[in-house]
């Protein structure tokens, strides 16, 4: 075999990314490398030029291929928010809104063990100097000392009224220091589980740990202001303004996050070494790198990395890719780092690694959240909608971008669903925000329609055009296209939430399922002369299934299942695991996600005959 210079090395960094991003799939299934990991390798790679020809031909990725691998290389999805992270050597503990602690390989993201004792969020979580114990606060009310080896409880500290939202264990390991919602701060003995303290402040204490300039010293931050106490629990003169504290490894530089800033103090002249600015919503959270050369932080979505180390202190790189807040960051080794978020996901970053990923003709700086998409596979077309307003229409058989439309921004935050149609020649946007529907046709940019109503849950336009359905809570509505008159309302039964589903909208049939729940609705509302009627909702669907598509929903991985056999035919792993919305036929997908990228996907030869 002939190897041509410098690819040796470019094989050995694609393989270790191809392992780290799908390392799951691989390790359930090795063959999972040539059926499933190796079709989203990005296209400037060794390995996706050397095996295009031998992708399984059961599935053909149409749109979605980064040009480079991205700065996150393995996305680990939760069933719950991820609110607090603690590193020791190659294990990470991750404090889940659950009221699980996971404990993960630093390497692979793999799972190595649950604690689960806690019956409420897990909002804090440290491990101690030497790796042998765990401390962990909770909604619960407790502080919980946790035997690494075992996974066992060694030892739970009663004593709050309200939430226990941040616990430390001092560098001795003798003493455990927490703070709550209550506004108290209690220092334990871990030996005997004796409260030798309190104090009592007047605002909630979101943030407590021992000073590690000088151990006898505790650090505790109430209403972005970070205070002192001494051993006894007497507050000490010396304060800052801040809503978070990091120490560099040394201890001779903190790290403040306050508000819009994130400042970097000496130590003991507290002297400014740096001071820079975050954009959008407030800096949270901030850490140092373990050579203290980084300083990292968080705001939003948005994870901010600057060096502090050069003669001018300056902005590194920015990750985006979360699609919920961040809620906790720290270091894994000088050049990476973990971040848990709202979004019930753990993300592991790479400094230094490639970010962009190319996914339209007009790719921006600032990739846009996508909000919605939809499929015409009859047409050929696929149609998606960003954050800023954006209507885009792909062509299925290429992934291009045929053309794109500006229509009305909207704040994530207040977004409800969008929908757009081909319909004869013209492409009708439908948008569902603020208790209120807009259709609007993009060619000439008119305001067809306003319909008004109570605050709805989800927004589809009919397989044929001619009708369009909404849905809250209670029940599911239809009006006329075009004369947007009602053409029937059908009251739902209390349970489940329910949602549409808006992968088998066909004609005036509309399918409705429930969150948590297998059970499905099936309602024809276009029978003429009488009220939607009810139809068997398994009729005409395929034989695959897509589970979990609507993931801000089900929080869950999603898949392809074969309903006859039961069996997983294809997973969405990684990065693609959770897309914001999912349209799916039987044959082809189509997923948009927080990152700005759409995903098609050809299942021609899986199709049912």
């Amino acid at each position: 075999m002939i190897i041509q210079a410098g690819i040796p090395c470019k094989l050995t960094n694609d393989s270790k990314r191809l392992l780290l991003e799908h390392f799951d799939a691989i390790h359930n299934s090795p063959s999972q490398i040539y059926h499933f990991a190796l079709l989203f390798c990005p296209s400037s790679s060794w390995l996706h030029k050397c095996y295009s020809a031998e992708f399984s031909p059961k599935v053909r990725v149409v749109k979605g291929l980064s040009a480079e691998w991205g700065a996150c290389s393995r996305t680990v999805p939760e069933d719950s928010e991820v609110f607090a992270l603690s590193c020791w050597n190659n294990t990470v503990a991750a404090g889940c809104a659950s009221g699980k602690i996971i404990i993960l390989n630093v390497i692979t993201g793999s799972q190595a063990a649950v604690l689960s004792e806690h019956t409420d969020c897990v909002t804090s979580v440290v491990f101690s100097l030497d790796g042998r114990s765990i401390v962990s606060g909770s909604w619960d009310a407790t502080v919980k000392l946790w035997d690494v080896q075992t996974g066992g409880v060694v030892k739970t500290f009663h004593g709050y009224t309200s939430y226990a939202r941040s616990v430390s264990i001092s560098a001795d390991c003798i003493r455990i220091v927490s703070g709550s919602d209550d506004g108290t701060i209690h220092l334990w003995d871990i030996q005997t589980g004796e409260c030798l303290w309190t104090i009592k402040q007047q605002e909630a204490v979101n943030h407590v740990r021992f000073s590690p300039i000088d151990p006898q010293h505790i650090i505790s931050i109430s209403n972005d202001t970070v205070w002192q106490w001494n051993a006894n629990g007497h507050q000490l003169p010396l304060t800052y303004n801040g809503s978070h504290i990091a120490f560099s490894p040394d201890h001779t530089q903190f790290a403040l996050c306050n508000r819009k800033a994130v400042t970097v103090q000496d130590s003991d002249s507290r002297a400014i070494v740096a001071e820079f600015h975050v954009a959008g919503d407030e800096a949270r959270h901030c850490c140092f790198s373990p050579d203290g050369r980084l300083v990292a932080a968080i705001a939003g979505f948005t994870i901010y990395i600057w060096d502090i180390a050069s003669t001018d202190p300056h902005l590194v790189e920015t990750f985006d890719g979360h699609t919920g807040d961040l809620n906790s960051l720290m270091f894994t080794s000088p050049s990476s780092l973990i971040s848990g978020s709202q979004d019930f996901s753990i993300k592991f970053w790479q400094i230094g690694a490639s970010s962009t990923d190319p996914v339209t003709t007009d790719q921006q700086s600032t990739p846009l959240i996508i909000l919605s998409v939809s499929l015409q596979a009859r047409t050929g077309v696929a149609m998606s909608y960003d954050q800023d307003g954006v209507v885009k229409i792909w062509d299925i058989s290429t992934g291009l971008c045929k053309e794109t439309f500006q229509t009305q921004a909207v704040e994530v935050g207040r977004f409800c669903g969008a929908d757009v149609k081909l319909i004869d020649g013209r492409l009708i946007f439908a948008l569902l925000t603020n208790e209120k529907i807009q259709i609007w046709d993009t060619g000439t940019g008119e305001l067809l329609q306003t319909l008004d109503g109570p605050q709805y849950w989800g927004l589809r336009i009919s397989g044929d055009g001619s009708k369009i359905f909404s849905l809250d809570k209670g029940s599911i509505r239809a009006w006329s296209m075009w004369t947007w008159e009602p053409v029937g309302e059908v009251k739902l039964g209390s349970g489940a939430r329910p949602y549409l589903d808006s992968l088998c909208i066909d004609s005036s049939r509309v399918r409705i399922c429930f969150k948590n729940s297998s059970a499905q609705e099936g309602w024809d509302f276009g029978v003429s002369g009488s009220s939607p009627v009810p139809f068997d909702p398994s009729i005409g669907k395929s034989h695959l299934d897509f589970i979990g598509g609507n993931s801000w929903l089900t929080g869950s991985p999603c898949w392809i299942k074969d309903t006859i056999t039961g069996k997983e035919v294809f997973r969405l792993s990684g990065r693609y695991a959770k897309p914001i919305d999912v349209q799916w036929d039987g044959q082809y997908l189509v997923a948009g996600y927080g990152s700005g990228e759409v995903l098609i996907l050809d299942f021609h030869d899986m199709y049912p005959q």
